[in-house]
């Protein structure tokens, strides 16, 4: 393996460590040596990987929406009707929020609202990367009216943003309420939206 694929691997694997300490505590509630000392890299190597912690956690954020982008991507690929693959998605974000694997928790909601105010780059990177969630959520209202299993309607990016905007404001409620009340409301919400109400 030559050097840079070494240092893209350690570079990945401190990404991959520090997710699940971000979800659990927080932007800067968690220090490098904490992130170093779980991913047994040596303190002082940091910077060779990252050069400030603002750009450790602005690929924290790309790293973890290049993987949720992907997953969005499969699932909306599967088999069924676009309006099925819609369903899907949201099917497995509500059980991604009140399952067990805390690792599938959006990042988003953890720290969406602490790392704006700290960071523009940060915020940069959320903002490009819930811009492809919806981006993709336009897509698949736009395929489920072509294929005939959603009713047309208003503008497929207006629904998109909404639908956004609900699933994420319940992931949050549901966090603060430890209930998962406000996802179901999400998913009733979902398929009015989506003209789909009368579904089972």
């Amino acid at each position: 393996m030559n050097a840079t694929a070494a240092t893209t691997d350690v570079r990945r694997h401190i990404l991959e460590v520090a997710h699940p300490l971000l979800l659990r505590k927080g932007f800067t509630a968690v220090g490098l040596a904490e992130v170093l000392a779980a991913a047994q890299v040596p303190k002082g190597s940091f910077y060779h990987y990252f050069g400030s912690k603002e750009s450790f956690g602005e690929a924290v954020l790309e790293a973890y929406f290049a993987g949720y982008l992907a997953r969005m991507d499969a699932l909306l690929a599967q088999p069924g009707t676009a309006a099925e693959r819609l369903i899907g998605y949201f099917r497995d974000w509500l059980d991604s929020q009140t399952g067990d694997e805390a690792q599938r928790r959006c990042l988003v909601v953890k720290l969406g609202a602490e790392v704006c105010d700290l960071s523009e780059n940060m915020r940069a990177a959320l903002e490009r990367g819930t811009r492809g969630i919806v981006e993709r959520l336009a897509r698949g209202i736009e395929a489920g009216r072509a294929d005939g299993s959603l009713p047309a309607g208003q503008d497929a990016q207006a629904v998109a943003v909404a639908l956004y905007q609900s699933w994420l404001g319940a992931s949050l409620l549901a966090k603060i309420a430890r209930d998962r009340a406000p996802l179901d409301t999400a998913m009733a919400i979902t398929r009015q939206l989506l003209g789909l109400a009368h579904a089972a």
